[in-house]
């Protein structure tokens, strides 16, 4: 089995000084794949740089160059929490082309999956806004491309990272050619996901929001993927699998309140695996969202090439699971998802 890990030096150069989004954090995913061997056993891919053209498939132009112009001026603020710096346009482009890099050599079977590790992130940037760290929506920009470029009209995107992709959902709201998965705090940041955005005109039931509560954590994410994900993926048979993988729902991640252990996380990849196998011929790639408690999200990245590998040994967790996870009123909770989206509840 053969998986791609697409990376270049480039994405430690958007520069964003001590904000917690910070070249710190590829520098230590990357450390650690190096120390335990693993991206020896990874096929390694240069991220191409994303044509201005393919970033408009998802960005108004005139937001393109704002972005541009905002970079030769020297950066600088975009919102409270969004950041540039002279160099963060062109490592941008290489954010998205790293993911079409993904996307295209899952595509052509050069390998049977591919995570790109890549910074910015995307997944709150809307049509003409920054938001949340990011600045182009690497994952609308690869699901875009995907369709236009391959012989597929059904494409999922599963994103589980501890904020909703508030501009994955726009960017596909519409849209019956793809099914977004969402599990994320809420409410929480952006404020965006609740249970009853489904989506409007061709789209609706193609947006399925799964928000969680503060304290939530493995049990009840394998359940929402088990009971939710699962049944409404093989409804809509995708022929790609892509996945927003954001490893802030940790425990012991700062930003958030979720309560999820790296052994989920991989859980959580496995089922994505095995979704792919079973109906899109194992395509699967993966892009990087957030994740900033450094020791998890290197160890979460480990995780999630192991189980991509179909490695046998036991996940390295290397601080277990959470000590105070609560599953109050999870029950009722999933129940109201399944009879949102149509589906027969199994408890």
């Amino acid at each position: 089995m053969k998986v791609g890990l697409v990376y270049d030096s480039i994405y430690l150069e958007h520069d964003t000084g001590n904000h917690v989004e910070n070249s710190q954090r590829l520098a230590a995913m990357l450390g650690h794949l190096e120390q335990t061997g693993a991206k020896e056993r990874l096929t390694l891919f240069s991220p191409r740089r994303a044509l201005v053209e393919e970033v408009q498939m998802a960005h108004d132009p005139a937001y393109v160059a704002m972005i541009e112009s905002k970079a030769k001026r020297g950066g600088g603020w975009l919102d409270p929490d969004t950041v540039m710096c002279p160099k963060s346009y062109e490592v941008a482009l290489y954010a998205a082309g790293g993911f079409l890099t993904a996307v295209e050599a899952v595509m052509k079977r050069q390998v049977d999956s591919a995570f790109a590790l890549v910074r910015p992130p995307g997944h709150h940037a809307t049509h003409n806004r920054a938001m949340g760290f990011c600045l182009f929506n690497n994952m609308a920009i690869g699901a875009r491309f995907a369709l236009a470029n391959y012989d597929i009209d059904r494409v999922l995107i599963v994103d589980f990272d501890v904020h909703h992709g508030n501009g994955t959902q726009d960017a596909f709201y519409a849209d019956s050619e793809v099914l977004y998965f969402s599990t994320h705090q809420y409410p929480f940041y952006p404020g965006t996901g609740g249970m009853n955005e489904v989506g409007e005109g061709e789209g609706k039931g193609f947006t399925v929001n799964f928000p969680m509560v503060a304290g939530w954590g493995d049990e009840e994410y394998l359940r929402a993927f088990d009971e939710v994900l699962v049944p409404v993926a093989r409804r809509f048979r995708p022929q790609l699998i892509l996945v927003s993988a954001g490893f802030d729902p940790h425990w012991a991640d700062s930003l958030a309140m979720m309560q999820v252990s790296v052994a989920g996380f991989a859980q959580m990849i496995k089922i994505m695996k095995d979704l792919a196998g079973e109906l899109c011929q194992g395509r699967l790639a993966l892009t990087l969202e957030g994740g900033y408690n450094l020791e998890v999200a290197a160890s979460a990245v480990k995780a999630t090439f192991d189980v991509l590998l179909g490695s046998s040994e036991e996940i390295a967790d290397p601080l277990g699971r959470s000590p105070r996870t609560s599953s109050s009123g999870f029950e009722g909770h999933i129940r109201k998802v399944k009879e949102v989206h149509g589906l027969q509840s199994s408890r």
